[in-house]
């Protein structure tokens, strides 16, 4: 049941990557990794730029292409924005990133594995020696939320895989979006004695999640992501004092150190090497991203790196239809490179 007339479809193919990049990761997670592969109707790929939607937080590629009730999902948008000529044909790829913490910010970190690594080197080989895609200057990354966050990261540290960043919603302004959450995530822990291990426990075996506790997880995933301690459980390491939640400012200045809002100017050469850069953020975002939106657009601005920054009227959910204004601009960003 479709309110729209069903364009041709392209075919989704699934891989399987052993990647060396992710063992020995702390969390056991494996290091064979699934990634669905989108290549529009009437091509092989061959000769297409290559796109990779980076699924946010507590999300996977997976389900990126899954059915989606009352709208499309990523292919189904692919097919549609294609076929009227709105976008070029492009492939799109859709690794699944889940981890045991409940999501990825898509970085090198001993306890998540070599995400970096492995998106640019075993991904990029796996899809682009199938497909025959992609190639210097014609590979982008996608992503909403975490997903954003790693996108643009990404771009900025290895320009030379990546030509290309979209980021909605992404996570920036860490003060205003991460501090809100850690008091939540220390009585988490105070209903386990304080214990990592007891909360991931009691987590994982629980037959139903609590919603502050996904948020308790968010923070746990996000210190052992910028600052991981390889020698605590789960390479946990909070930025505040555990009684008093008051900020530990070296352990704070790690986290601030992968803030996009902060850093972007040492980045500016690779960022001004994109070929596209785009971020975007609700102007009702409930986990106050706009302003870090806000601020790393005009640290771009300052650092005269061409960008295209766009407000909407929305939240943090239900921002799929921005799909509609980033992946055609990229296309023909790639396209033409």
């Amino acid at each position: 049941m479709h309110k729209r007339p069903i364009p041709p479809a392209g075919t989704v193919s699934r891989l399987f990557v052993d990647s060396a990049a992710l063992a020995g990761n702390m969390l056991d997670d494996p290091t064979c990794r699934a990634i669905d592969v989108y290549v529009p109707a009437g091509h092989d790929g061959a000769g297409l730029p290559l796109m990779v939607d980076l699924a946010g937080f507590t999300g996977s590629g997976l389900g990126r292409t899954s059915w989606k009730n009352f709208s499309e999902n990523v292919p189904e948008r692919l097919d549609r924005l294609i076929h009227t000529g709105v976008m070029p044909p492009a492939v799109v790829a859709f690794p699944d990133a889940f981890t045991r913490l409940g999501g990825n910010q898509y970085l090198d970190s001993p306890v998540f594995g070599r995400w970096e690594d492995f998106l640019a080197t075993d991904m990029v080989k796996a899809v682009e020696g199938r497909f025959r895609c992609g190639g210097a200057g014609r590979r982008g990354l996608f992503g909403k939320s975490s997903g954003g966050y790693g996108a643009l990261m990404n771009a900025m540290r290895h320009p030379y895989v990546w030509s290309a960043a979209a980021c909605h919603s992404g996570d920036m302004g860490f003060d205003l979006c991460y501090l809100p959450d850690m008091p939540v995530v220390l009585r988490a822990l105070a209903r386990h004695d304080g214990s990592v291990e007891r909360f991931m426990t009691a987590f994982e075996d629980s037959d139903k999640v609590a919603g502050n506790d996904i948020h308790a997880l968010m923070i746990l995933a996000m210190a052992a992501t910028y600052d991981p301690d390889s020698s605590a459980p789960f390479g946990v390491r909070l930025p505040v004092t555990t009684d008093t939640c008051e900020l530990v400012p070296e352990r704070w200045q790690a986290w601030l150190d992968h803030d996009p809002a902060l850093i972007a100017g040492q980045h500016k050469e690779a960022l001004a090497s994109l070929a596209f850069l785009f971020i975007d953020c609700g102007d009702a975002d409930q986990y106050n991203l706009l302003y870090g939106a806000r601020r790393l657009s005009r640290s771009l601005i300052g650092h005269g790196v061409d960008h295209e920054y766009q407000e909407f009227s929305g939240t943090h959910s239900g921002v799929e239809h921005r799909l509609d204004v980033s992946l055609p601009a990229m296309a023909r960003a790639l396209s033409a490179s």
